[in-house]
Parts: C-alpha cells; structure tokens; sequence
C-alpha cells in the first residue's frame, strides 16, 4: 500500500466497495477491502495518551487498555504556553501509537472555553483561539512528524456536553469565525491533520456532520483542507447528507446500513458517484498514509524516557497564582504537614473517553516524601466517597488541624472529585466541595503559614485567594503529576505556567451564564466575542486571578517594546527581556492588539501572539512576536469574508491580559473594501463610495438646497445633512419636489455606476 495511487483504485473498485469505505468494519477500525490489498487501519482515543483497547474488550473499559503514557490533559500543556514542548509530547504520543501500528490518534480538542461549566473543559487548551490554534498545531506536527495521524476535534462549536447529540450552538457570524472556528484554521493552515473529526451538535440548526458549509465550503475550499473528515462515534444524523456535505467516514460501524442508504442513493440518480468517489479516495489516501508509516518506530517503548516527560511537561503545566511572604520554594528540611486526599490518591486525568491505563502512577506525597529532607506528617483531611458521615468528616478535619499545628508549613491538596468532572454532562457549579472548604478554614487557622495545591480539570472559585499567602492551580497533570508538584513546591522546578483561561469569583460572572447550557436543544451565544477575558476586560469586571496570569520565584524586567510591518504585512514586536532575579526561569511573554476607534465593535485587547523563553539570572534576551496580519482581520458580516482595517494598532506587550508592561503604536494598511449599493445603502455609505462619492455629496446638497423650511425648524447648530446619512438612498428622492429634484432615474443611473466593474 505504500505505492498506492489513491485515484487509480478507486476506479477500480465497485460501488459498493467504496460505500463500504466510509463506514468503520467495527468500533475502532476502518473498513479493509481484501480483494485489491486495502488493509484495515486503526484509530483510538487520545488527546493525551493511547487509549488501545485489547482485543475484545469493551471499548469504555479502562482495564481493557493497554499501559500507555498518561501525559497532561490539554487544561495542563495549555498552560505551559510552550510550543516546543507540545511538539514533544505530541512526538512520544505518535511513538506510543506507531509501536502499537494505530494509524489516527483521536485529538488534539481545541474547542473553546466557553463556560468553566463545560465538563469536557480539561481536554481543551484554552479561551482564546490564538492559543488553541497555535498549541494545537505544535502537536499535530509532533504526532504526524512519526507517521500518525491526528484528528483535530470536535469541529465545530462544540462547547458544552449538556445535550451534545443534538444541540445548537446557534452563533452569529462573527464570532463563529473570529471565536471558535479559527483555533481550527490556524491548526489546518500550519499542520494539515490527517483527519478532522466533526462534532455531535448542530451549528445554527445543520448537524455538523451534514453541513456543506462546514465540511466542504469552510473547511475544504478556504481553508485547503487536504485530508479526511471523520465522524465523532456515533455523530452520523443522515449519512446520505453526510456523504454530500463532505464528511467521509462514518465512525463506529453501522453494520453495514448507512453502506447500503449509500449505494440505493447512487443507484437512484439522488448521490452523484463521483461525490462518493471523492470520499472513498480520502479513506485510501489515509490507509495509504497510515501503511507507509507504519513500522517507522520499533518498540519496545521506552517508558522510563516518556515518564520523565510527562514530569517536565506536569511541572511546566503548573501555576503559580500566588507566593505572599515567598512562602515557596519549600526548604527541604522544614517541617511538613501534607493535607488532602488527592496527595495520596491523585486526581490526574477526566473522565471519559480519553482515560489512559498509565504505564505507572506518582503521588505527590511520595514525592514531597523523597525530595523533603524533614519532617513530612500526612493527614488525609476529607474523603471523597459519597457516603462519608458527618463525625467521619470531623474526625478527618481534627486529625489534619492536629498534623498542620505541628508543621512549619501545611500544603494542602484541595480539588474536584472525579465525578464532578467527566465527558457527557456538565459541571453545576464552580465550587469546591463544603467538606474541603471547611477543612482548609479550620488549618489556616491552625497555621497561617499554608500552601493551597489545586487538582480540577475546570477552573473553581477561589474565595479563600485572600486568605492564603500561596497557590498552586495543579489542573490534572498525568501520571508523573506527583513528583513534578514536588519539583515546583521546592524550587527544583521553578513553575513557568501561566493562565490560559480566567479564574472568575463567582460563576454569575461568567460570559455565559445567562445563556448556559440553553433550553429544548438550542443554546444562544449572547456573549458574542465577548468571551473569556475579553468579556471580563471589557466590562473592567475583577476577577480572581487573569488570563495569562502566572508567577514565578524569580522575577522579569520588559525594556521598551518597538513594532513594525514586516515585507508580509505581519506585525513585528521586539522588547528585550530580563531575569531580574536570583534563579533561571521562564516567561511567557504576551502581545495583545487593540484598535481605538475602529468602526466594529472589538475587545479591549486580544491576544495575537507569545513566546516562552528561558532566562539564567541577570540574563536579557530580545524577543520577537510575529502578529500575523491575517489575526488582525475581523469578519466583515458585509461582505462575508475577513477585513482588516486600516488605522493605528496599539500593541500591548504584556505578563498577562491585566499587566501590561510596553505598549507600541503601529500603522497598518487597511484592505480595501468596496461594497455594492442598492436602494436599500445608506447615503452615508453611498458619499463614502470611491467612485461615486462626489457626485452623491453634491446631489445631498442639491437635495438639502429644496428642503425649504427645514433649517428653521432645526436647533442651532445641528447639521440636517449629517441626519440624512443613514437615510437609505432609494428614498432620497421623496424630500425633494420639482424640478432640479432627484429622481428615481438618478438614484438607479448612480448605483449602477457604483457597481460597474474597475478598471484593475
């Protein structure tokens, strides 16, 4: 197969074999047409490990998984903003497949952070599309650099798990493009997965997986999409439609039902074969992809080298909310009390279809245990079973106060419960559980001196932030997210993660919240652009902690940023960075554009571009970030397609949303945009046409000149042409009379003169 000329055999098969084709032989395999040497290829679940399941087994079951690196879910790597590092473990993610020959891993999911309540959140990247884009990217090329496919999902606008199978993300245009499809065009654009796998839900009441104007129009035609699309398993609503709008392989198996609606189609002149001929080459193509790639890595797996990433890509994962009084780094012989349940039993991963059977599994307690060199008491502090008793409870909490009060410093490990979190249902709340909350009051006020390490795959309220002088957002860090916590709280690690969703204070705060999860199958996105950050810096909101956030225990100086237009129209910022501090470390450096002015509504800033660098104390280092001029461009509803408007961006150059430390002023070229006028324009929009303008203006004067009696009866000093301006033009002719007015013959004679073709 690995000489396989695609388009040739598909010429050479029968209808129905290339019906068979686009539906999977069984839960996790393609379809293999024996007669002409076509084998079967194999996906499985990620995004952030092999799910494999054995033969034979249930295809949920955990048990039935072979051992597989367990790496940071995406809510970790996200935060780690590195993209270096997401092409590493996206590099051992296509090892660990191509030594078990699977031909797609099923990720990355860069869907949008719409709503902390999302209970999928923990496999997503992040809130804003640049940084989902761009990470996403980063693995997509690691995995498919080992001849393994990716499957960039859940296309599209897929942003909740409440009523998945069916629900509309009713969306306007704008943010449909600006928000949530261009995470997915950056990663297409730059990496070309292999496949694109769509989603359960509708868009705008079309399932996903029967859109044309996804599939095809979108996808294929702007975007030049090369590969295959893939259904999510069990996403299928009408196969016949599907086939149509460009969706090629129907995953799981339908025994052969949705093959058969296929070839009647064909047979009854209702699908074109050459449709279906399209779609069975994009299964070839990918079989032909997967063959010859596979075999490129020999087993067996090294896991002692994958486990040591997984620890460096968890403690770059973590985030330093806060560090009052320099609490942290830990001495290594200070005295200990590690509080918490999940020290001992980690929470590492969500629920769902991406559980991974990992090769092997750190707690953090045993880390802290090794690398401390004093004294280290446990106390388990809550339990998270369902049917702990209230005197259990309490028994928990005095043994926990008795353990902190004899500490020099109490770490305690609060978070989410795994039920809390999972794959088809949403969280209710952004609350921590009562029991933990509780238990943290009475050990603050057994120590003062407490360190608050959080496992939650969705960000929680944070209303004891003031209280306590450090916090370490630990997110679900994989197997080895343990002994990486150990690294971060001593210092042999120093954190570098930054935020890359919000932390709000109450859930009410939230973009969504009046329109989640929305009711009998559609979901409004009221919030429009305005999400994330965007919504919170737009309303001047506090929040708990910001995009972009992060600390560090060393500290970074930004010299004065400098910008300019590169010979690709893209944006070039250059600021000098230094390690002010007394230790290496890492920042994230952010560039945020703004446009004061601009004639469409626009956040207050937006994130175009980052780089994470690495500075030795005293070091300084230039860094350069490329803003795409294609990121600039917003959707013009007018035209149906991306504008960039010209003017004066403000670039902020920043450590997060909310701390901005340069700013650089840069001109930018507009695109020139002519639109078409009707009877229907506006005279404003007709006076500011290239060709036509003049003439309009004099015409308006010539109109204004035979309103008599009209100046009298205005105000001083308001301008009655002015009020004209949003006047459509086809009824301009009505406020003037007689001769020397202008006439309907004028009006027709002056929009076909304004939408002649230009002479180029």
């Amino acid at each position: 197969m690995t000489d396989l000329d695609a388009s040739r055999l598909t010429a050479e098969l029968t209808l129905e074999e290339k019906a068979s084709l686009t539906s999977g032989a069984s839960f996790w395999y393609a379809k293999p047409v024996p007669r002409v040497g076509v084998p079967a290829v194999m996906m499985t679940d990620g995004p952030h490990g092999l799910r494999k399941q054995r033969e034979g087994g249930d295809h949920l079951g955990l048990g039935d998984s072979v051992p597989a690196t367990c790496f940071p879910p995406a809510v970790g790597l996200g935060s780690s903003w590195d993209v270096d590092l997401l092409r590493r473990v996206g590099d051992a993610l296509g090892v660990e497949a191509s030594i078990e020959n699977v031909a797609v891993l099923l990720g990355p999911g860069i869907n949008i952070k719409r709503s902390p309540l999302c209970g999928r959140n923990f496999e997503y990247l992040s809130e804003d599309p640049i940084v989902s884009g761009v990470l996403g990217a980063a693995i997509v090329h690691g995995m498919q650099a080992r001849g393994v496919g990716a499957s960039l999902k859940h296309f599209a606008a897929n942003n909740q798990e409440n009523d998945r199978m069916r629900s509309s993300s009713d969306i306007d245009p704008r943010p449909l493009r600006e928000m949530y499809l261009r995470g997915f065009q950056r990663v297409v654009e730059d990496a070309q997965p292999w496949t694109v796998m769509c989603s359960y839900n509708r868009i705008n009441g079309v399932y996903a997986s029967e859109d044309p104007w996804l599939l095809t129009r979108v996808l294929r035609d702007e975007w030049g999409f090369e590969g295959l699309v893939v259904s999510d398993w069990g996403a299928v609503n009408e196969r016949v439609p599907g086939v149509k709008a460009g969706m090629d392989l129907e995953m799981p198996s339908s025994n052969g039902v949705t093959d058969a609606q296929i070839v009647a189609a064909v047979n009854d002149g209702t699908l074109d074969e050459s449709v279906l001929d399209a779609a069975a080459r994009r299964v070839l193509d990918l079989v032909s992809k997967a063959t010859e790639g596979a075999g490129a890595v020999s087993g067996p797996l090294d896991v002692d080298a994958h486990h040591a990433l997984a620890r460096e890509a968890a403690a770059r994962s973590i985030v330093l909310l806060k560090n009052d009084g320099g609490v942290l780094p830990l001495a290594k012989d200070a005295a200990l009390a590690v509080i918490g349940e999940f020290a001992e039993k980690p929470r590492y991963q969500g629920a769902g279809s991406s559980m991974i059977n990992p090769t092997r599994l750190d707690s953090a307690l045993e880390g802290i245990r090794a690398a401390s060199g004093g004294e280290v008491s446990y106390a388990r502090g809550f339990s998270n079973a369902l049917d702990v008793t209230a005197d259990e409870t309490a028994a928990l909490r005095d043994e926990a106060v008795a353990a902190a009060s004899g500490a020099d410093v109490a770490v305690v490990f609060l978070g989410l419960p795994a039920r809390l979190e999972s794959e088809g249902y949403d969280r209710d709340d952004i609350d921590l559980p009562a029991a933990q909350l509780d238990l943290l009051d009475a050990v603050l006020a057994a120590n003062p001196n407490t360190v608050v390490v959080l496992s939650n795959g969705g960000v929680v309220a944070l209303p004891f932030r003031g209280r306590v002088p450090a916090i370490l957002e630990g997110w679900l860090l994989g197997q080895a997210g343990g002994g990486a916590t150990a690294d971060v709280l001593f210092g042999d690690v120093n954190p570098s993660g930054k935020l890359t969703e919000t932390i709000p204070l109450r859930l009410e705060d939230t973009p969504a919240y009046l329109d989640f999860p929305g009711e009998f199958s559609h979901v409004r996105y009221g919030e429009g652009l305005f999400v994330g950050y965007r919504w919170y810096d737009a309303r001047r909101m506090e929040v708990a902690f910001p995009f972009g956030h992060g600390l560090s225990y060393t500290t970074f100086a930004y010299g004065d940023a400098e910008g300019a237009v590169n010979a690709d129209g893209d944006i070039e910022v250059r600021v000098e960075v230094t390690n002010t501090g007394d230790r290496a470390g890492r920042e994230v450096v952010q560039a945020y554009t703004s446009l004061p002015g601009g004639a469409v509504q626009r956040p207050v800033r937006e994130l175009k571009a980052f780089a994470s660098i690495e500075l030795q104390p005293g070091e300084t280092r230039p860094v350069t970030l490329v803003v795409r001029r294609a990121d600039l461009a917003y959707w013009d509803i007018r035209v149906d397609g991306w504008v960039v408007e010209g003017g004066e961006y403000m670039v902020d150059v920043a450590a997060s949303s909310r701390d901005i430390r340069s700013t650089v002023a840069v001109a930018i070229t507009g695109d020139d945009v002519v639109l078409p006028l009707s009877p229907t324009s506006s005279i404003g929009e007709a006076m500011a046409h290239p060709v036509v303008g003049p003439m309009v203006q004099a015409a308006i004067a010539q109109m204004m000149s035979g309103m008599e009696g009209v100046e009298a009866i205005m105000p001083e000093g308001v301008d009655a042409s002015k009020m004209m301006e949003s006047f459509p033009i086809g009824r301009a002719g009505m406020f003037t009379a007689g001769e020397g007015g202008v006439s309907s013959e004028m009006i027709d004679g002056l929009i076909a003169l304004a939408n002649a073709p230009r002479q180029a």
